[in-house]
C-alpha cells in the first residue's frame, strides 16, 4: 500500500513543554485525514512538521517517500500548507491575488491561467473576485485562501482548521469544496479541527489527539461503533475519561 504521510513516534518539545509524546501515524495515498483534538492538543505541530517549518525533536516523518527532515524543499514542491491565520493582500482583487499567487509556481501565462481558472473554480466567488480583498467577509477570505492552496493540484493538502470562525453558511460551503475536490482530483488531504462534528463528515480516517498523545485512530463509522457512541465527540469525551 502506498502512503503519502508515514510518522513514526514523532516527538517536539519547547524548551521544558513536549508537544508531541511520540506520535505515529499513516495516511493512505488519496484519504482525507482528520487530526482531531481541543486547542494546544499538538494538532498544528504535527501540521507544521508535515509542512516542514519546523523540525522534530525526535522521530522521523514522510511525504510520499521523502523525509521532511532530510528533504524538506522537495517535500515543499509537492505539498500546499494553509496555516488556520493565514491572510490575503488586501489591497488586491481576489482574481489579482490568485494571479499573484499562481506565479510563483509557473513562469508560463498559459499554465498560469489554467491555474487561475482551477482557483476560480474552487472558490465559488465569481464576480466577487472582482472586488478587493479588503471587502471581503471572513468567509469569503477562507474561501479564497482554500482555493490558493489547491488550485495548484498538490499532491497532499495541509489544512489547519479550515472553516475556523466562519458561521454555519460558510463552513457548509468549505467542507463541500474540500469534499468534492478530494473527490475529484484525488488528492490527499490532510486536516486538523477541533469540530469533531465537521471531521466526521469530511474524513475517511481520523486520529483523536490530546496532550501530545493519539488517544484513538479509525474511520468514524468505526470509532463510533467501537466506543459505543452516537458521534465523535461522545467517543472523545469516552477516550479521554478513560485514559
Amino acid at each position: 500500500m502506498r502512503y503519502a504521510i508515514e510518522a513514526r513516534k514523532i516527538s517536539k518539545n519547547f524548551g521544558k513543554t513536549q508537544a508531541l509524546k511520540g506520535v505515529s501515524f499513516s495516511v493512505k495515498e488519496n484519504e482525507i485525514y482528520g487530526l482531531i483534538g481541543p486547542n494546544a492538543a499538538g494538532k498544528t505541530t504535527t501540521l507544521r512538521i508535515l509542512s516542514t517549518l519546523i523540525s522534530p525533536t525526535n522521530g522521523s516523518a514522510e511525504v510520499f517517500g521523502l523525509d521532511v527532515k532530510k528533504h524538506p524543499e522537495k517535500v515543499r514542491e509537492i505539498i500546499s500548507y494553509l496555516p488556520e491565520e493565514a491572510g490575503a493582500y488586501q489591497q488586491l482583487t481576489g482574481l489579482e491575488f490568485l494571479e499573484f499567487m499562481a506565479g510563483f509556481y509557473v513562469d508560463n501565462k498559459e499554465q498560469r491561467d489554467e491555474i487561475v481558472d482551477e482557483g476560480k473554480l474552487i472558490s465559488g466567488l465569481e464576480e466577487r473576485l472582482d472586488d478587493k480583498v479588503k471587502g471581503y467577509s471572513k468567509g469569503m477570505k477562507r474561501r479564497l485562501l482554500i482555493a490558493r492552496a489547491l488550485m495548484m493540484k498538490p499532491r497532499l493538502a495541509i489544512l489547519d482548521e479550515p472553516t475556523s470562525g466562519l458561521d454555519v453558511i460558510q463552513s457548509i460551503h468549505v467542507r463541500n469544496m474540500i469534499k468534492n475536490y478530494a473527490d475529484s482530483l484525488g488528492v490527499t488531504i490532510f486536516l486538523s479541527s477541533h469540530n469533531m462534528l465537521e471531521v466526521e463528515y469530511l474524513c475517511h480516517r481520523v486520529a483523536l489527539v490530546d496532550e501530545g498523545v493519539i488517544l484513538a485512530e479509525g474511520s468514524p463509522v468505526e470509532l463510533i461503533e467501537r466506543y459505543g457512541a452516537k458521534n465523535l465527540e461522545e467517543v472523545f469525551i469516552e477516550v479521554t475519561q478513560s485514559e
